[in-house]
C-alpha cells in the first residue's frame, strides 16, 4: 500500500451478539460505531481489510464548508464542531486543525461562482473572505504570480488521512465496542422480515440494526438483498512530496493542481476531480442515472482500464454466505496509478509553487471515489427493517465523516438528528437526478 496508514489492532474474538454491527472501517463506518459506543451501545465494527485502508486514507484531508453543496453544508458546519471535539472527548490525534482552506483563481466565471456561494454561505452564517487581486496575491506570493481573486476559508481545515480513521477506532474499543479487521461481512440474516444478524467469514453476530458504511463495494453487497442502490466509481490518482517547502499555504486549491500540507511536513498534490472511469457491469447497470452526472463533469473525466473488473467491488455477481467473497479476495482496493496524470500533477504543482522543488516524490497511489447520480451522499433505513446505508460520499465523506457518523447514530437511536436527514434519504434515487447535481 502506498498511501501512509496507521495501524491498529484487532479485537481477538468476534461477540456472539452485538446491538449494532458496522459493515466496513472507513471514516463513516467508525464514526458511526465511535457515536453508538458513546450512547451506550454494544457495537461490532468489521472490516474486510483494514481500518482507513480505502479512501479513507487517500483522500486530501480537507474538512471544509467552502463550496459544499447546500444540502450539505450543515453537515459540513457540524462535523467541523465535531472533529474538534473528538480529541478533547477521547485524547486521541486525527491530525485535525483549523488551518484554513485558500483558493486562487483568474477565472472570472470561477470568482463569480464563488462569490455567490460566499453569499449564501454568509446568509446561513459561515465565514467565508472573498479576496481582491491585490489580497489574493499578497496571500498567494508563494506562487510568486499575479492573481485576480480568491476565497479564504478561515474556519475550515484539514485532519491527517493516515491517522483519523484508526485514532477513530482506537476510541470505539475504550468505549467497550470491538474492532475486527480481515472479517469480511458476508452477508445478512432475516428473522420475521427484519434483519436478524449479520454473517462475517468468521461467524454470525446476532443484531437486529447493521450500518452499511461500505464505500465502493456498498451497491454490490445491497445487491445481494435486493436492495437497488446506484453508485458508481472514478479511480483517482494523487502523489505526496516529501518536506523541504517553506512557505507555502496549508491547504492551497486552484483549477490547475490543489496542495496539502500533510502532518509529517510533507505536501499531497492532486488535480480536482480529475479521474479514470474504469468500466465495469455496475456502472452499464447504473448508466442511465449517471447522464446528469456525466454531463456535468465529463470534461475532468478520462476511459480508464480494466482495473474495475479485476479489483471486483462493482460485480453483479451473487455470492453464498458460506464461501469465499469478492470482499475477500480484494482486501483492499488498491487501483493502478494513472501515471500520465501523477506526472502532469507534479508539473502543474512545481509550476503553482517553485519552493517545491526542493522536494522529492514520496509515493503516489490511486483509490476509488464512490459516487451517487446526484453527488450527495446515501443515509438512511431501507427496504429490509434493520439495515441502514451509508455510502456514495462522492469524495466528500473524510471531511464530513463525523457528522455522518453522529446522524447515524441519531437514526439508530431515535434522538434529534444532528442536521435534516431527508436531503440524503436513498430513496430519491427513485427520481431523476437532472437538475439535482451537487454542485461541488
Amino acid at each position: 500500500m502506498p498511501a501512509p496508514l496507521t495501524l491498529v489492532d484487532t479485537t481477538p474474538e468476534l461477540p456472539a451478539a452485538a446491538d449494532a454491527v458496522v459493515i466496513g472501517g472507513g471514516i463513516v463506518g467508525v464514526f458511526a460505531a465511535y457515536y453508538l459506543a458513546r450512547r451506550g451501545l454494544k457495537v461490532a465494527l468489521v472490516e474486510k481489510g483494514l481500518v482507513g485502508a480505502e479512501q479513507s486514507s487517500r483522500n486530501w484531508g480537507w474538512c471544509r464548508q467552502q463550496n459544499r453543496d447546500a444540502r450539505e453544508l450543515p453537515m459540513s458546519t457540524k462535523s467541523l464542531d465535531l472533529w474538534e471535539r473528538f480529541a478533547a472527548e477521547t485524547g486521541e490525534d486525527t491530525g485535525f486543525r483549523r488551518c484554513g482552506l485558500f483558493y486562487l483563481s483568474n477565472s472570472d466565471e470561477e470568482l463569480s461562482g464563488w462569490a455567490r456561494w460566499g453569499e449564501f454561505a454568509r446568509s446561513v452564517g459561515v465565514t467565508t473572505h472573498m479576496l481582491s487581486s491585490a489580497e489574493a496575491t499578497e496571500r498567494g506570493r508563494a506562487t510568486g504570480a499575479v492573481w485576480k481573486g480568491g476565497v479564504f476559508s478561515p474556519t475550515d481545515g484539514t485532519a491527517d488521512p493516515a491517522n483519523a480513521a484508526p485514532a477513530v477506532a482506537r476510541a470505539i474499543i475504550k468505549l467497550g465496542g470491538t474492532v475486527h479487521q480481515s472479517c469480511a461481512a458476508r452477508g445478512v440474516e432475516i428473522e420475521g422480515g427484519r434483519l436478524s444478524g449479520v454473517v462475517t467469514e468468521h461467524g454470525t453476530i446476532r443484531t437486529k440494526i447493521a450500518i452499511l458504511a461500505g464505500g465502493a463495494w456498498a451497491s454490490s453487497f445491497c445487491r445481494q438483498l435486493g436492495i437497488r442502490f446506484p453508485q458508481a466509481s472514478i479511480r483517482s490518482s494523487i502523489l505526496s512530496v516529501s518536506s523541504g517547502a517553506a512557505g507555502l499555504p496549508d491547504a492551497l486549491h486552484t483549477s490547475a493542481v490543489s496542495v496539502t500540507r500533510r502532518g509529517d511536513g510533507g505536501y499531497t498534490l492532486a488535480i480536482s476531480g480529475r479521474g479514470r472511469i474504469d468500466p465495469t457491469a455496475q456502472q452499464l447497470r447504473f448508466a442511465p442515472q449517471f447522464l446528469p452526472m456525466f454531463a456535468r463533469r465529463w470534461r475532468s473525466l478520462a476511459p480508464g482500464g480494466l482495473e474495475g473488473f479485476r479489483s471486483g467491488h462493482e460485480s453483479l455477481a451473487r455470492w453464498r454466505l458460506d464461501s469465499k467473497t469478492p470482499m475477500e479476495r480484494m482486501r483492499i482496493l488498491d487501483p493502478a496509478v494513472d501515471e500520465a496524470t501523477v506526472a502532469l500533477t507534479h508539473a502543474r504543482a512545481l509550476e503553482l509553487l517553485p519552493a517545491l522543488k526542493n522536494t522529492g516524490i514520496n509515493a503516489a497511489w490511486a483509490g476509488y471515489i464512490d459516487s451517487t447520480p446526484d453527488g450527495v451522499p446515501a443515509i438512511g433505513d431501507t427496504a429490509l427493517p434493520g439495515f441502514i446505508l451509508a455510502a456514495g460520499f462522492s469524495g466528500h465523506g473524510f471531511g464530513i465523516g463525523p457528522g455522518a457518523g453522529h446522524l447515524i447514530a441519531d437514526i439508530v437511536t431515535g434522538n434529534e438528528p444532528i442536521v435534516d436527514p431527508k436531503s440524503y434519504h436513498p430513496d430519491r434515487f427513485k427520481r431523476s437526478a437532472w437538475g439535482k447535481v451537487a454542485d461541488f
